[in-house]
């Protein structure tokens, strides 16, 4: 089978994940020549003990489609081994490791060991990978109550791109090398996002136990959009330790990033739909755009207006809509990318419009939205066509929706129950302003 052969049947297995053209806008994305990897992928060291074999397919399944990302890996866990069966006790300051002589000594012999053992199992499963130990970071020491860790000044991507042109993996060990000479070590989290700002890739991937960051009920939180999200989140209780760090890590470092790069963190056996479907699987994270509402046609461009409607259905606004429509808010995101209009042509607000550029499905944007007019408003009501392909999602947040011949109808909030039927009655009648397959 030649290597065109196999691109083909990988499309079609990752199809299975999402449609082709999914998958098909992914690759094409991914393969930008003038972005020298496509992905940083960091690999924790406790996913090596316990999940190799599905971080060995993911890879594999990466490499067969013509996609070569940077892994930097850690080996936390494995370190802690060793050092108790040398009987080495470490310490640690505001949750980070001291690392004294003797504790760099073992670390650099567990860093080196869990490099060559994801190399050396990625070349026996056919996938090309180059382990680099020693001469990529340049770093001077953190902090000295830390002892020899270090903190990077400069990378050599020369090497890191021979490696690439080759079309094999760089496996990047977390050790590098002060002006003097001194091996440190370095957080391989550090390393990943030092990485990140000097290449920008699309993509900064962490695999993890958990699959994803979780809320207050131990379910993943599938988007995150910096600039809508961020400040709500880091005032929960329930978000702290690592997981904090990590996120306050990945703001600083998108800040410095281009829109266009964004995080997720994922499981080693999901991580094929998290890339290469809209849906994904494990938690995106990326600055966003900001969410600003309106409440008067005045304040807005029509013609923007109706160009998203128009692109996001693939019919044409009726001309007339401004006129006819009465305006209680309408969210509008940076970049007009999507918008969600509630109208006041019923006592109890309607939402009449809600729609995202198919262009940036995938990126978080609806879901960001959504959340946005979730939270300041109260109650609403909307329809739908039976045929719409959102349908599942309305559902899902919806506090009840009844189905009807042509539009099915749902509603959220503090709706009183005698209330519903006539929101019911007016919505399945309501005339239609645009000429859409579907209509929201």
């Amino acid at each position: 089978m030649t290597n065109k052969d196999i691109k083909k049947t990988i499309i079609k297995l990752l199809s299975n994940l999402g449609t082709e053209s999914e998958v098909r806008k992914y690759l094409t994305r991914f393969s930008d020549p003038k972005v020298p990897s496509f992905a940083i992928i960091k690999i924790g060291g406790a996913i090596i003990q316990k999940d190799l074999d599905n971080i060995v397919s993911a890879i594999s399944f990466i490499q067969e489609v013509g996609l070569t990302p940077i892994i930097i890996h850690g080996a936390g866990p494995q370190l802690n081994q060793k050092l108790d069966e040398h009987g080495i006790k470490t310490q640690f300051v505001d949750g980070k490791r001291v690392t004294t002589t003797d504790v760099l000594h073992i670390a650099r012999k567990v860093f080196i060991r869990e490099n060559q053992k994801l190399a050396t199992t990625f070349q026996s499963a056919n996938i090309d990978a180059t382990p680099l130990t020693n001469g990529l970071f340049n770093c001077r020491l953190s902090d000295q109550k830390l002892g020899l860790v270090g903190e990077i000044k400069s990378i050599s991507l020369d090497l890191i791109q021979e490696v690439l042109n080759r079309g094999s993996v760089p496996i990047i060990a977390p050790l590098g090398e002060t002006d003097s000479g001194q091996i440190v070590n370095i957080n391989a989290d550090s390393a990943t996002f030092a990485l990140a700002e000097a290449i920008s890739p699309y993509k900064i991937i962490f695999l993890t136990e958990t699959g994803g960051i979780l809320d207050q009920n131990d379910k993943i939180i599938p988007v995150i959009h910096l600039k809508n999200d961020y400040a709500n989140l880091i005032q929960n209780d329930w978000l702290h330790s690592g997981m904090l760090f990590k996120l306050q890590q990945i703001k600083n470092i998108l800040d410095c990033l281009p829109q266009s790069t964004s995080v997720s963190i994922t499981s080693p056996r999901l991580l094929a739909k998290e890339l290469f479907t809209h849906q994904g699987s494990g938690t995106l994270i990326k600055n966003g755009e900001s969410i600003h509402c309106y409440e008067s046609w005045k304040d807005v461009d029509h013609k923007a207006i109706t160009n998203i409607i128009d692109t996001s259905f693939g019919k044409k606004l009726h001309g007339n809509y401004f006129n006819e429509t009465n305006l209680s808010k309408l969210y509008l995101t940076d970049g007009d990318k999507g918008l969600a209009i509630i109208t006041e042509d019923y006592s109890i607000p309607y939402l009449d419009k809600f729609c995202v550029n198919p262009n940036v499905k995938g990126e978080g944007i609806g879901t960001s939205l959504w959340k946005r007019v979730i939270k300041e408003n109260t109650k609403l009501f909307w329809r739908a066509r039976k045929s719409n392909p959102i349908n599942a999602f309305y559902r899902n947040n919806a506090d009840g929706f009844q189905n009807g011949e042509t539009w099915c109808v749902y509603w959220i909030g503090d709706i009183e129950p005698h209330e519903i039927p006539n929101c019911i009655e007016w919505a399945q009648q309501k005339k239609p302003n645009v000429g859409y397959r579907y209509e929201s």
